[in-house]
C-alpha cells in the first residue's frame, strides 16, 4: 500500500492490469469510529469543537474523535480514539473491546496492519431517563 496526499493505495488483487484501489484516511477513520460506537459502554465519540459545530448544523461526522496515522512504509497504521464512556461500565473492559473491534474492522476491510488502537476517555455520560408527562407534572 502506498499513501499520497492522505490516500492509501492498496495493491491490486493479483489480476494483471486492473489498477489500484485508493482508500482515503477519512474512510479508515469512519470505519474506526463506527466500530468503536458499536461497543457497549461507549456513549459517543468526542470530536471537540469542530465536531460539535458540525453536529449542530445537522451533519453527522462519522470520523469524529478519530485520528489515523499511517507509517512511512505505508503498510501499517495507528488509530487514536477519543470517546465518552457510559456511566456504569468498566472502562478498561470497554477500551479493550474498542481496541479489538477497531483493529479487526480496519484490518479486514482495508488490508492495513493495525499497530495500535489508543483509546482516550474524555468524559462520562450519565443516562437521563425520560419522564412521562404525568411524572413531569408531579415534580
Amino acid at each position: 500500500m502506498a499513501i499520497e496526499s492522505g490516500i492509501v493505495h492498496a495493491e491490486d488483487t493479483g489480476l494483471q492490469g486492473t489498477g489500484t484501489t485508493q482508500i482515503a484516511n477519512e474512510v479508515i477513520a469512519v470505519i474506526a469510529g463506527l466500530a468503536a460506537t458499536e461497543v457497549r459502554g461507549v456513549s459517543d465519540m468526542s470530536g471537540g469543537i469542530v465536531g460539535g459545530i458540525a453536529e449542530r448544523l445537522g451533519r453527522k461526522n462519522l470520523s469524529k474523535g478519530v485520528r489515523v496515522d499511517v507509517t512511512p512504509d505505508e503498510q501499517q497504521c495507528t488509530i487514536d480514539l477519543a470517546i465518552i464512556a457510559e456511566y456504569g461500565y468498566r472502562i478498561p473492559d470497554v477500551a479493550r473491546e474498542i481496541q479489538e473491534g477497531v483493529k479487526r474492522a480496519i484490518e479486514s476491510m482495508t488490508g492495513l496492519e493495525v499497530l495500535g488502537v489508543n483509546v482516550s476517555v474524555l468524559g462520562i455520560s450519565f443516562r437521563v431517563e425520560e419522564r412521562t408527562d404525568e411524572e413531569k407534572v408531579r415534580v
